[in-house]
């Protein structure tokens, strides 16, 4: 009804507006009368036309999706045609004045079989037994600020242990505030990755091996909540060389992540260089050589677990289990990398070393020796088929110091299928593992381990 009425508004006020325009030049310009009456007739025929099309608009359904409605009149039931109303789209909008804000996540699905985690030297009394594993399942939101800030904050809803008490169910990954107005001299404030251990750094969904080494886990401090320095001297006086040197020098609590308490009034200090020597094409494929080395200091009260991946402590039977602090210690590591790129082609290399002894009170003896650990591991990798199959290896070695001849070796051996890149991407590893404290001591039983663990990884 509606639109019958303004189509007849429309007619009536656009003949009004035909006889206005005629009548108004015939009592001026009666010379031209045979013009006017052709202009008045092309302007009739125009009406009539545009009458036509709005009477084909009222007569036609309205736009939109339509849905069937049934309606009871008390006698039959009547099936009408009606325009079926179109919802908003849901939408979020930052209350901040971010200049960029990007929400991501991914998931990492595992299936371990055999001798699970045997590698990290979890076998005889702390052994594992087969199982699907939500290794991790983050989400996490980025963002730039015009004041030159940017910030990650990330949760991981997959990280419960059932042994470390600081990581939960779910709990904070990555959150931080990062000031980079001069690329050479950024600071950063929150909680994150130390910047120590070359495996450590590399993201988890960039790992060509499903797991970390069993050194860089014992060894590297994982996340930690302090401040820190960073930059890359070159990038505005030479910048196509601004990866040549990268510097971090940070201060942290050192007692792990998502504990808000210091453990004691002495922090943790950790440094770390990195230069890619070279990055060019060599006989037309990418290629680049990266060198790095870290050091790092801490004095840790009593209670506290200096080894974040929860192996390092070497029990009576060879295993591994955390290593819990019995008295207060000081602590001081290094480490030296290498990774070499040549086209398909990559080899990693990388050794660390860790000194730790008690500071017990003058004249009380120590509740645990001081030790050395130290350990090395090799990766390579090569595709078989350009960006989408990949074969890599791995060798590597710990020794914990604890205890004569406790060395744990382990020899990688996988494929990495690429279906979109690291966005969607499968992973399978066979790991062959041998304890030097067992076959030393038969009497604690089997000293050669076998695992095959599966992955699933999605990015978003």
């Amino acid at each position: 009804m509606f639109i019958k009425k303004f189509v007849s508004r429309t007619a009536g006020a656009s003949l009004a507006a035909v006889i206005s325009f005629v009548a108004q030049p015939l009592g001026a310009q009666t010379s031209s009368e045979s013009k006017r009456i052709q202009e008045l007739e092309r302007a009739v025929a125009e009406l009539k036309q545009e009458i036509s099309s709005l009477k084909k608009q009222a007569e036609s359904p309205p736009e939109g999706k339509m849905k069937t409605k049934v309606t009871y009149d008390g006698k039959t039931y009547v099936e009408k045609a009606v325009v079926q109303e179109e919802k908003p789209p849901v939408y979020v909008q930052q209350r901040g004045p971010e200049l960029k804000l990007v929400l991501g996540g991914f998931i990492q699905v595992n299936f371990e079989d055999g001798d699970v985690s045997a590698f990290e030297g979890r076998f005889g009394q702390t052994a594992l037994k087969d199982r699907f594993r939500l290794r991790r399942a983050r989400i996490n939101l980025t963002g730039d600020f015009a004041e030159q800030f940017d910030f990650k904050i990330e949760g991981d809803f997959g990280q419960s242990d059932g042994i470390n008490s600081s990581r939960t169910a779910f709990s904070g990954t990555d959150i931080f505030l990062n000031w980079h107005q001069y690329p050479e001299a950024q600071i950063k404030i929150g909680q994150w990755k130390a910047p120590f251990g070359l495996e450590q750094l590399t993201p988890d969904t960039s790992l060509y091996i499903i797991e970390r080494s069993l050194p860089t886990g014992a060894i590297t401090p994982e996340r930690q909540i302090g401040i820190q320095l960073w930059g890359k001297p070159f990038a505005s006086v030479w910048p196509d060389e601004k990866d040549l040197l990268t510097y971090y020098a940070g201060i942290f609590n050192g007692n792990g992540r998502n504990i808000t308490n210091n453990d004691n009034n002495n922090f943790m200090y950790v440094g770390r260089l990195e230069s890619t020597l070279f990055k060019s094409k060599i006989w037309g494929q990418e290629s680049s050589l990266k060198l790095g080395a870290d050091v790092l200091n801490s004095g840790d009260d009593a209670g506290t677990n200096i080894s974040q991946s929860l192996t390092l402590l070497v029990n009576d039977d060879g295993s591994l289990s955390p290593f819990v602090l019995p008295e207060a210690d000081e602590r001081t590591a290094w480490s030296v990398d290498a990774w070499l790129k040549l086209g398909p082609f990559d080899l990693i290399g990388e050794f660390l070393q860790e000194r730790v002894r008690p500071r017990a009170p003058n004249g009380v003896a120590p509740e645990f020796s001081k030790f050395t650990t130290d350990g090395f591991y090799v990766t390579g990798g090569y595709f078989l088929i350009p960006k989408k199959l990949q074969f890599a290896a791995r060798w590597e070695h710990l020794n914990p110091g604890q205890k004569g001849n406790d060395g744990i070796q382990s020899i990688t051996g996988g494929l990495n299928y690429y279906i979109h890149g690291d966005d969607l991407k499968l992973m399978v590893n066979y790991i062959h593992t041998w304890s030097d404290f067992r076959e030393t001591n038969p009497q604690f039983g089997e000293d050669r381990f076998d695992e095959v663990i599966g992955r699933v990884q999605v990015m978003f």
